[in-house]
């Protein structure tokens, strides 16, 4: 049976939210703003950001279209999700008891300020891979996406939604700044200083409860 877009936004929109809210990726988007070239590196770095997130979510579509659930719902679309579900409250109650680790930027996010256009570009896309946390996201959403049973249209539709609430931490950022160029400075620099002494609790929570939502949906579909 062929699911509706609708139906699985309640999943796919928490899933996005926890890359939304991830330092890794609030952080690097604030920090091209003060690179040499403000504009075309924050552009750029967004560009490889949406492509890099777009793109590997698509991949892990591919993969469940390869095991039969682009057009229907596979009959192991349920344990898929219980595993999905089961790992996110894992990494939400681990987030939660290491939650004083992560409260101050590394020190090789600080050096990013000095890179142009083209680094920011590829940096983005690394940042993509590379971070565990965008990286099971993606995978879940990928999964989540190709067996749900949306077909092609649905499928990459629903690929769309996901990654333009996943970059729009990002996006909105490097937007504003188009328009209203340094009088953001400040207001940035404290969002991204909050960031630092909140995320943590913040994404412990999210992935807790977004799991536990999940679980219950791949429980339910047994």
């Amino acid at each position: 049976m062929t699911s509706s877009l609708g139906s699985e936004l309640p999943e796919l929109i928490p899933l996005a939210l926890v890359i939304t809210l991830s330092p890794l990726t609030i952080i690097p988007g604030i920090l091209m703003l003060h690179t040499p070239a403000p504009r075309s590196t924050s552009v750029a770095f967004l560009l490889g950001w949406v492509l890099g997130i777009g793109g590997l979510t698509a991949g892990f579509v591919l993969v469940s279209n390869a095991l039969g659930g682009l057009n229907k719902q596979p009959t192991w679309a349920p344990y898929v999700r219980i595993v999905i579900g089961a790992a996110l409250v894992v990494f939400g109650l681990y987030r939660w008891f290491t939650r004083k680790r992560s409260e101050h930027t590394p020190g090789w996010l600080t050096k990013m300020t000095t890179i142009g256009p083209p680094r920011a570009f590829v940096t983005a896309i690394v940042l993509v891979v590379v971070n565990p946390k965008v990286l099971f996201m993606c995978a879940a959403a990928g999964l989540a996406i190709g067996s749900a049973g949306l077909g092609t249209t649905g499928a990459w539709t629903a690929d769309v939604v996901f990654t333009a609430v996943a970059a729009s931490s990002v996006a909105l950022p490097v937007l504003a700044y188009l328009v209203a160029g340094e009088k953001l400075d400040e207001p940035l620099t404290k969002l991204k200083d909050w960031m630092e002494a909140q995320h943590a609790t913040l994404v412990a929570a999210i992935l807790f409860l977004i799991g536990l939502m999940v679980l219950y949906k791949g429980i339910h579909g047994l």
